[in-house]
């Protein structure tokens, strides 16, 4: 069971998407601008990276709960990033072509299999059918796990939904997994059945302004507890 912050009292998390991320290197060969798209002199890191997220974004978005987002992209002559800290230095000038750029983004899907397919096709694009004198390496890096609905997951919601019937608290629903973040919940739930968003409610989250409603404290409470007991009285969900 995850305490983490509820998204209305109504709905429960049973699924959820992981979340990884990759690292894009683009080279290009530098030279003076005047010589840009020459056979001798290619179009530049930053054309072809260009080319590579479009083609990320043309031939991958769409898939149900699948989205790839490139969050910090540097690009010039000189570039050094630190994926640690997301933030870095560049230089370069108007009239040299780009010898470098770098891309930090995220990868968000609801299983194994959709992650492995993702990252497959991204490095296909990545890596293929370059512009002239460019190349370009794609690295992905593991971050939180999927969390894939169940019908154990499915099986404790229900439990959970007979308490807060029986405590007048209405019907409890699933909640729309592409609409919640990763979770450390995730890391368990390829070993047992699991639930979660069923803590404390409230508004902005991830904000300075972020808080918790204190009012609904004792029904979470309520429910939480009863459940508990309830399952401890059950052999197996």
């Amino acid at each position: 069971m995850g305490f983490e912050i509820a998204t209305s009292l109504t709905d429960v998390t049973v699924a959820r998407r992981g979340s990884s991320s990759w690292f894009l290197e683009v080279t290009g060969k530098p030279g003076h601008s005047a010589g840009i798209f020459r056979e001798a002199s290619g179009s530049g890191a930053i054309f072809e990276v260009a080319r590579i997220l479009n083609s990320f974004h043309e031939k991958l978005r769409g898939e149900e709960f699948l989205t790839f987002n490139p969050g910090t992209i540097l690009g010039g002559t000189d570039v050094e990033y630190d994926p640690a800290q997301n933030k870095g230095a560049v230089f370069g000038k108007t009239n040299v072509i780009a010898q470098k750029v770098v891309v930090h983004g995220g990868l968000r899907t609801i299983s194994p299999e959709q992650e492995s397919h993702a990252r497959m096709k991204m490095r296909a694009l990545a890596e293929n059918n370059h512009h002239n004198q460019t190349s370009a390496k794609i690295t992905f890096i593991d971050g939180y796990p999927s969390m894939p609905m169940t019908e154990g997951n499915l099986a404790i919601m229900g439990h959970l939904n007979d308490v807060s019937v029986d405590l007048g608290y209405g019907e409890i629903h699933p909640y729309d997994p592409g609409k919640r973040g990763a979770a450390d919940v995730s890391f368990i739930a390829a070993y047992v059945d699991v639930i979660d968003g069923i803590g404390a409610e409230g508004m902005g989250a991830h904000t300075p302004d972020e808080s918790i409603d204190l009012s609904t404290l004792p029904l979470l409470i309520q429910r939480a507890a009863i459940l508990i007991h309830r399952l401890s009285q059950v052999d197996k969900i």
